[in-house]
């Protein structure tokens, strides 16, 4: 793997790439029950051990697509492998030798479904008609089960993190679930992804030359729905339902940008959510960018998606960047997080699995401190995408 491999991006980058690549052939196991084909872990230092999926595994697709598509293209039939007749994806599945297949996942709780990107770029770079059809099967059965299992009071969809704490939105212990009223309400995070099903869905069908009205017409309700309720004009900046009904559960929390990512936003909306908050020093844009809390939020803190920095979050916003014709942001988003990634390799030589927004020590950061592990994971691949980013900045630069 990456048996070629030339680092793509600044000199001052190199070593760090080098490394990345290593890491993800470190990761790769032969193939094993419940995945057909050689599986990629989150990385060999995730303190639960070796684990495959979440919404990981689409970043670390991103990650190797260039130079290994056929690895990229087995993590993916892996990732869709286990989804069950009704469409529930697990959102990871761990290795333990105590559990009776050797394998285990929650059978409750999903993860972000943001796979379809990885579906797409694929298809950019190898036209499978075959796959994509697969895949086409897939996306709907998943959206059927949202539209079961996940579906909130009014329009829109919601995590389970409003009711039971269980960091199904993959943003653990996230400021937004502090304090929640009663009910199964939006969440813009949740609602964003399920219109990129719809939306990919629609998108499909036109290739694979199939009907999906339907689909149109709920991703169009959707749309209007993220753009007319979710949008708080006085903030400048995306919420969920029940922040925008009521201004003191609305946090700084970085989730309302998904709404630029997956193109929901106008440009008018899109263009302040850039200026005011992406690239401000007194929000998002830390010394390590992007910063999962505002810095002017008083929950702004140095601790597991409550202040630090998530490259995998960085390379998200920068790709709504480029949609909405701001490459002049995603470049400094992307440039900034890695020259800030580089520092901390070569003061750690290691990849962390999130980053002090700030550019302090990693030992200042915490993760979960009821737990054992209150510290960042090292060699952690799942958030970190950055040879993806550093082509994605390159190609920014050349273009």
């Amino acid at each position: 793997m990456f048996s070629s491999f030339h680092p793509p991006g600044k000199g001052s980058w190199a070593a760090m790439l080098q490394y990345s690549a290593g890491l993800h052939a470190r990761s790769t196991h032969e193939a094993q029950p419940p995945l057909p084909y050689a599986w990629e872990e989150i990385g060999p230092g995730y303190c639960y051990g070796p684990a495959f999926g979440h919404w990981d595994i689409v970043h670390q697709i991103m990650d190797v697509l260039e130079d290994e598509p056929g690895h990229a293209r087995a993590q993916l039939l892996n990732n869709l492998e286990n989804m069950t007749a009704d469409g529930f994806l697990p959102g990871s599945i761990w290795f333990r030798e105590e559990a009776d297949l050797g394998y285990q996942w929650n059978e409750n709780v999903t993860h972000p479904p943001v796979w379809p990107v990885a579906v797409d770029a694929l298809m950019e770079q190898q036209q499978d008609l075959e796959v994509l059809q697969m895949c086409y099967e897939k996306l709907l059965r998943q959206i059927g089960w949202f539209e079961q299992h996940r579906k909130a009071e009014g329009v829109g969809y919601f995590y389970t993190d409003i009711s039971e704490k269980s960091w199904e939105s993959g943003v653990d212990e996230g400021i937004r679930f502090d304090h929640v009223p009663s009910g199964n309400w939006a969440c813009v995070d949740a609602t964003c992804h399920v219109y990129l099903l719809y939306e990919r869905a629609l998108s499909w069908a036109t290739t694979l030359k199939l009907d999906a009205a339907v689909c149109n017409k709920k991703a169009e309700e959707l749309s209007s729905f993220v753009r007319d309720t979710l949008w708080c004009e006085q903030s400048g900046f995306f919420h969920d339902i029940w922040a925008i009904r009521d201004p003191q559960y609305r946090y700084a929390a970085q989730e309302g940008m998904w709404p630029l990512v997956v193109g929901l936003a106008s440009n008018e909306q899109a263009q302040r959510v850039i200026d005011e908050h992406l690239l401000n020093p007194e929000q998002f844009f830390t010394a390590h960018p992007l910063s999962t809390v505002g810095k002017s939020d008083p929950r702004f803190e140095q601790r597991m998606w409550r202040g630090p920095a998530w490259n995998s979050m960085t390379w998200w916003a920068a790709r709504g960047c480029l949609r909405y014709q701001r490459p002049d942001a995603a470049s400094k988003l992307l440039e900034a997080a890695m020259d800030a990634t580089a520092i901390q390799f070569d003061r750690t030589g290691c990849i962390w699995e999130y980053y002090h927004s700030e550019l302090g020590e990693q030992d200042q950061v915490a993760r979960k401190v009821h737990t054992p592990y209150n510290t960042p994971c090292r060699d952690y691949l799942g958030h970190n995408p950055l040879i993806a980013m550093a082509y994605l900045w390159e190609q920014i630069r050349d273009s």
